[in-house]
């Protein structure tokens, strides 16, 4: 019988499994053991090129995942850690000389020694091929180097020597100095970005928004203020509305700049900026609407203003800085800005980058469509721009961290990312998660997941770009399910979101080079580490110097609240998370009449309903105890407490959503849901579905009196 006819899991194809990092088990969030289907295995090996449909096939794939390192001289990268000797295996024809080296990050070059270790030739492909290995010391600067090695001498070798990057990073980040009044920790905003409205806003929040959303911040002495991905989307209608399905995680969202703060708008004829300004007030009607936000509208009005301005030119100085701006981020962004220019210009059937699409024709779209690729190229120094006066601002202000971005999971599988570096997504799965307490039928991000094999052989640079991009004016990066750095639930096409497998990455290697980068940027780094999380991931980040991240209602222990002195340390501790109601929509149940409006539930309302009221209760209980509520409390008075509650634990940093601050009941995300639910379009308002904007913010009540509340119990506890 054949491995396609059988799904059981040969003991073969388990081991060629393990070889290419496919878990066929895993543990459910019950704790129990989940053996994965063998159809699985197959179907995400092949996404990773490996054949193993039949017993010979597996078996052939088996002999090639052992001699392929044998096949290169030296591995695609190596990361190592400073402070700790490392090792490298060159491999060369048996018995030839070989010489290597380091070319160091900024200049110069160093030997290495190979050390006494014998390792037993092989047979490869007809030739008998050695290792040899050669320290790499502890004394190694931060930073990214090369390794060369020359074989056969100190002559050429045909092809030049062999090259491989090396990333030295930090063994751990170093702890941030926050505040002395608050014994060393620091609170922040957190803010849904394009929700947060003022008045002069084009119906949507901008980066002028968040520049005054950040002054306000800093006022009021927080020393972060943490926003959704402002990732790019598409450059045409209709747009993507999750921040979290990006085309691009690395550049930026031009529907968050605001045309009037660009340099050249002042400088229009009037006839042009009459129609500007028409535009706007079109959108800005929408400002006062507590329904969901229109973005395609925005963006209609917003992209016909910038064209109007891009078309009206720049100076010779600002024109150099545009051309600097290009030549730093390089052909990542000229990629990008052609994905923009076709996807305005053609449609699915004329669509012209295909996977055999030739350097030439390449060449010829870009020529066609240059204007296009300069405007869209124009678009992301002009929202760099406006990012980075929101960072200075929030500095200015006194905060201490500044903007915390927010880094997502993936990309959309049909954005520019999956096109201009496909070579590294794995083709015909999903990223997702597997069934849990919130989520009991699975959940499916719709994004391809990256193929380990393939970032390694980029040398990690895909991660080193994105995550340089995000830091570029950010005090802080968190990193959306970190443990995507670990691994990733890969669900394969047209299956079930639970009929998927864990596919392990180099962890050691990714979050060495996010910690590299978040040193070379100054910044500190926060996993969202929620869900089922094995205890040991925890305890490495830690170790790195890596935040985690605790929700006060996934914190319990044997079904009621962790006490707050049990929480851990080095986390950012928040009563919510954008994924539940805000703390009045959940105290209210929302969660659960929602998940039934949309048949999301897989056990019986009551049940579900019952298991919400017990865990409010308990936590009131808590709350009660700690006298952190009187006899009867408002609603006001249980989300400060809850808020109180959190300021208790000695976590490092405390996080307050805004919406809990306004009063806000209505979620931002439900899970498992695309149209069904206005996902990532419900604009701040409070309680009673009024409108909140920036502008209110400094005179609301409920605003100031969480703020005062939070901050007097992080100095009583300082």
């Amino acid at each position: 019988m054949t491995e396609q006819s059988n799904d059981a899991l040969s003991s073969d194809l388990r081991k060629l499994a393990a070889a290419h990092g496919v878990a066929t088990h895993f543990w459910d969030f019950h704790g129990a053991r989940r053996e994965v289907a063998a159809s699985t295995v197959r179907a995400v090996l092949a996404a990773m090129g490996v054949p193993a449909d039949t017993p010979e096939e597996v078996r052939a794939s088996r002999r090639e995942a052992t001699l392929a390192p044998w096949r290169r001289t030296l591995p695609s990268c190596v990361v190592m850690c400073a402070g700790q000797t490392s090792s490298v295996a060159v491999h060369v024809p048996d018995g030839a000389a070989v010489r290597v080296w380091l070319e160091l990050d900024g200049g110069g070059s160093r030997p290495l020694v190979q050390l006494d270790t014998w390792v037993e030739p092989r047979d490869v492909d007809g030739s008998r091929i050695g290792r040899a290995t050669f320290e790499l010391p502890d004394d190694l600067p931060l930073g990214w180097h090369e390794i060369v090695a020359e074989v056969g001498g100190t002559g050429p070798a045909p092809g030049g020597p062999a090259r491989a990057p090396l990333a030295v990073t930090p063994a751990t980040l170093p702890r941030p100095e926050l505040r002395a009044d608050l014994g060393g920790r620091a609170w922040g905003l957190m803010a849904q970005l394009y929700s947060v409205r003022s008045a002069r806003s084009w119906g949507i929040g901008d980066f002028a928004d968040l520049a005054e959303l950040a002054g306000l911040a800093g006022e009021v002495g927080a020393d972060f203020l943490l926003i959704n991905p402002v990732h790019a989307a598409e450059p045409s209608p209709p747009l993507t509305p999750s921040p979290y399905l990006p085309a691009t995680r690395r550049f930026v969202n031009p529907l968050y700049i605001r045309p009037e703060e660009i340099l050249e708008a002042g400088y229009l004829p009037n006839a042009q900026r009459t129609l500007m300004e028409w535009g706007a007030e079109s959108v800005q009607q929408m400002n006062s609407s507590s329904g969901p936000l229109d973005r395609d509208a925005v963006w209609q009005e917003k992209k016909s203003a910038l064209e109007t301005i891009f078309a009206s030119g720049r100076s010779r100085s600002r024109q150099r800085e545009l051309d600097r701006f290009r030549a730093e981020h390089g052909q990542g962004l000229e990629d990008f800005a052609l994905w923009c220019a076709v996807t305005e210009a053609y449609d699915e059937e004329s669509w012209p980058l295909t996977d055999d699409a030739t350097a030439a024709s390449l060449t010829a779209l870009r020529r066609t469509l240059a204007d296009r690729v300069n405007f869209h190229c124009w678009l992301q120094w002009v929202a760099d721009e406006q990012l980075a006066r929101a960072a200075r601002i929030a500095r200015e202000s006194g905060m201490r961290i500044g903007v915390m971005q927010d880094l997502a999971v993936g990309v959309h599988p049909e954005g520019a990312d999956a096109w201009s570096m496909r070579h590294v997504f794995a083709r015909g799965m999903s990223v997702g998660a597997p069934p849990d307490m919130y989520n009991q039928q699975g959940q499916n991000w719709s994004q391809p997941p990256w193929r380990p094999d393939e970032l390694a052989e980029a040398g990690y640079a895909p991660l080193r770009d994105l995550v340089r991009t995000v830091l570029r004016h950010a005090g802080a990066i968190r990193v959306d399910h970190i443990m995507g750095l670990f691994r990733l639930w890969w669900i394969p096409e047209g299956a079930p979101a639970g009929a998927g497998a864990y596919v392990t990455y180099d962890h050691e290697a990714m979050v060495g080079v996010l910690a590299l980068e978040a040193h070379l940027a100054g910044a500190m780094v926060i996993g969202e580490d929620l869900g089922t999380v094995e205890p040991w991931v925890r305890d490495y980040l830690s170790e790195r110097g890596v935040l985690g991240t605790s929700v006060l209602w996934f914190e319990q222990v044997d079904g009621r609240p962790r006490p707050a002195e049990d929480y851990r340390e080095l986390v950012l501790a928040t009563v919510t998370t954008h994924d539940l109601p805000p703390t009045a929509g959940y105290l209210a149940e929302e969660h659960v009449d929602l998940r039934e409006r949309l048949g999301l539930l897989s056990e019986p309302v009551a049940q579900v309903r019952l298991a919400a009221r017990i865990e409010r209760e308990r936590m009131l209980e808590v709350l009660q105890e700690r006298f952190l509520l009187p006899q009867h409390p408002t609603e006001r008075q249980v989300v400060e407490a809850l808020h109180r509650y959190v300021a208790q634990t000695p976590s490092m940093l405390v996080g307050v959503s805004l919406a809990d601050a306004v009063g806000e009941r209505r979620a931002q995300n439900q899970p498992g849901t695309d149209t069904e639910y206005p996902n990532w379009k419900i604009p701040l308002a409070d309680g009673g579905e009024q409108v909140v904007l920036v502008e209110d913010l400094a005179g609301n009540a409920r605003f100031a009196s969480l703020v005062t509340a939070l901050t007097h119990e992080l100095r009583e506890r300082a």
